[in-house]
């Protein structure tokens, strides 16, 4: 590969946010970085995403012990992408929870994923050798789940496949507070390279039913009012039917893959250019929409070897 990965020059560290979006509930954000939620019952901790590393966890960690002593009893998953998920075992949890489809894909393709995306971002895997292996599900669901943290309810929810086939999210109807996982981004460009994109903005509509008054996107800033949310939202499905229509527009017309990623760079730059991981996004984006055009319904395993190929490729033309 003579070009490097986009991200693999994204060395900056990024600030750290800790925020409470009601009583005992929390974002931890770190300027596009995959963000962590924190749900805080009458006697237990949840956390939402865990970070891609123990090490990395521990400033999580760190920063909930500020505000509360109580065990951390659970972890969820809303995905099964590493930088997600691997970080599980530094919160001891008394039970990592997950969808089916997510624990599906865990043993489909979780090994080739951790491989994938250490490759491609290295700096959002600081101290990779503290993990113990692949992150596994104890309890799994289909569709729904509640779980009651004393007085608190917490629903876990499939709307739809999106991001994955196996996304949740995480709801609390009383507080009116969602954690999104990657279906919604703020101010971050949605990577599409295991997405569903037809099924996509229909599950989007399913999020913005809920009507939150406050939500965590996989990356950007927490947003804490209800027109902030829908923005977010809006612009996730905005850049996804963009994207996918920028992609079948040039795939009924003959052109191949590197020229329809060409011109998709060039149409979506003007509006979503300065979204963090941009460039790093958008080469799998175009990828997967590709092969969704073309009549491959389920996404392809991506590999370290795959990842390369297709980045030499297109980022050849660009």
């Amino acid at each position: 590969m003579t070009k490097k990965f986009a991200s693999q020059a994204d060395l900056e560290e990024k600030k750290i946010s800790f925020t409470e979006l009601d009583d005992g509930v929390y974002a931890y954000t770190a300027e596009g970085d995959p963000n962590t939620g924190i749900v805080i019952g009458d006697d237990s901790v949840m956390v939402l995403d865990t970070q891609a590393t123990p090490i990395m966890a521990q400033d999580v960690i760190a920063k909930i012990r500020t505000v509360t002593d109580k065990p951390i009893k659970y972890v969820v998953m809303s995905h099964y992408h590493a930088v997600r998920v691997l970080g599980a075992s530094a919160y001891e949890p008394d039970e990592i929870i997950s969808s089916q489809d997510t624990y599906d894909l865990i043993v489909e393709r979780g090994e080739q994923d951790f491989k994938s995306e250490l490759e491609r971002f290295p700096r959002l895997f600081s101290g990779v050798e503290s993990v113990p292996g692949l992150t596994w599900p104890t309890m799994t669901f289909k569709g729904e789940m509640t779980v009651w943290m004393g007085k608190r309810e917490v629903r876990l929810i499939q709307l739809g496949r999106g991001h994955t086939k196996g996304d949740t999210v995480i709801w609390l109807p009383k507080e009116k507070v969602l954690f999104s996982g990657d279906l919604v981004e703020y101010g971050a460009t949605p990577y599409t390279g295991d997405a569903y994109l037809r099924d996509w903005p229909q599950t989007l509509q399913r999020v913005a039913e809920l009507q939150a008054v406050a939500l965590v996107p996989g990356r950007g800033d927490a947003l804490t009012t209800p027109e902030l949310c829908t923005e977010a939202i809006e612009g996730t499905r905005s850049f996804l039917q963009d994207m996918f229509g920028s992609v079948k527009q040039g795939q009924a017309v003959g052109m191949n893959l590197m020229d329809i990623y060409t011109q998709t760079y060039q149409r979506l730059q003007p509006d979503y250019g300065d979204w963090v991981i941009f460039d790093h996004c958008l080469p799998f984006d175009v990828s997967r929409a590709f092969d969704e055009a073309g009549g491959i319904t389920d996404p392809r395993i991506w590999t370290a070897e795959r990842d390369a190929e297709m980045w030499q490729a297109l980022e050849a033309g660009s």
